[in-house]
């Protein structure tokens, strides 16, 4: 089952992904070869009458791609001129290429929604709930109330950001800003060391409030807030790993996703539903990355098009984007091999 739920997730995430490019490529009336789910040999495709587009499932459910004329170094004489990526105004080739990213943004605001209407609006501030008296965040003046608006000097402004700096300040001792009666105070909270037949555990005794409150509205609004939250943690992870905060052995791949997949089927639907739309957005964000062979990459084309007011010749930038492949290619055998490790370990 966690492999039929791993397929059928990065399948909707990729069609969606995929859908948004193709239905503003057939808009603008740039010709695409090929729209396909999953890489690597091809299992299963068929065409529709009237319509150039080869539609296809392929073997490894890691992927997928809308093969658009104009897209490769290669120029095809085969497709009118008038047909081809190049040929399109500037808005075109803009709207075509993000609207992957949006497809994705939008079918994880979707299943946000459904999740609050389900389990209601959580509580998103970090505000002290309880606060055992025998811990160390007691004995170092953290009170129930209290909310917490730095750790470490990092702005938390909600919890997911809170537990980011958290997990990566895990085990040391930590500063918080915390405010109290409108009061800005600061305490060091140095953890308790458990050892364990795992290893040593660092306990700071201390949870946040989780009330909930339900209705349409809320779960708007926990769809709107949890989506920009879920936004800001990607940013943050990529500052941290380009800063060398977190490295490479933090991040996973599909091996990895696998392995969660395995855990989210554990928790039950909901679980899968949440994992989905963290993918999705993942998704889009990494694609809105300004990097060759992403979707950001050629936005950033585009953007550096409308400024110098003529385009970069398209051998030069399919040439970059083909190497931003190439690199990409690199980075996920890399991190495969770290969650394969991880795997075994484990």
């Amino acid at each position: 089952m966690t492999f039929i739920y791993f397929v059928l997730i990065l399948s909707l995430i990729i069609f969606i992904h995929e859908l948004g490019h193709f239905i503003f490529a057939k808009r603008a009336g740039i010709y695409v070869y090929e729209f396909c789910i999953g890489m690597g040999p091809r299992i299963f495709k068929f065409k529709r009458k009237n319509d150039e587009t080869e539609y296809g499932i392929r073997l490894f459910p890691i992927g997928g791609f809308c093969a658009l004329a104009g897209e490769d170094v290669a120029d095809d004489e085969n497709v009118p001129n008038d047909k081809k990526l190049q040929s399109k105004t500037w808005k075109e080739r803009f709207l075509t290429m993000v609207a992957g990213v949006m497809f994705n943004f939008i079918l994880a605001f979707v299943l946000l929604f459904i999740i609050g209407l389900i389990n209601g609006n959580p509580n998103s501030k970090p505000i002290v709930s309880s606060v055992p008296n025998d811990g160390p965040s007691y004995k170092a003046g953290l009170r129930i109330g209290d909310e917490i608006i730095r750790l470490n000097g990092a702005r938390t402004g909600n919890i997911d950001r809170l537990m980011i700096e958290y997990q990566i300040n895990y085990g040391q001792p930590i500063e918080l800003e915390i405010l109290r009666d409108g009061e800005k105070k600061n305490i060091t909270i140095v953890p308790n060391a458990i050892e364990t037949d795992e290893g040593t555990t660092y306990q700071y005794r201390f949870s946040l409030d989780s009330s909930v409150e339900k209705g349409f509205f809320e779960a708007i609004i926990y769809a709107v807030t949890k989506f920009f939250s879920l936004i800001e943690q990607m940013v943050v992870t990529f500052i941290y790993l380009f800063t060398g905060q977190l490295g490479l052995s933090n991040l996973s791949g599909p091996v990895g996703i696998y392995n969660i997949v395995g855990q989210s089927v554990a928790a039950g639907f909901l679980s899968l539903i949440s994992l989905t739309s963290l993918l999705s957005i993942n998704v889009g964000f990494i694609n809105l990355l300004p990097i060759p062979a992403f979707d950001g990459g050629r936005i950033l084309f585009l953007i550096i098009e409308k400024i110098r007011k003529k385009p970069l010749p398209s051998k030069v930038e399919n040439t970059i984007h083909g190497i931003g492949m190439a690199l990409l290619i690199l980075l996920m055998i890399v991190v495969t091999y770290n969650d394969i490790v991880r795997f075994v370990i484990k």
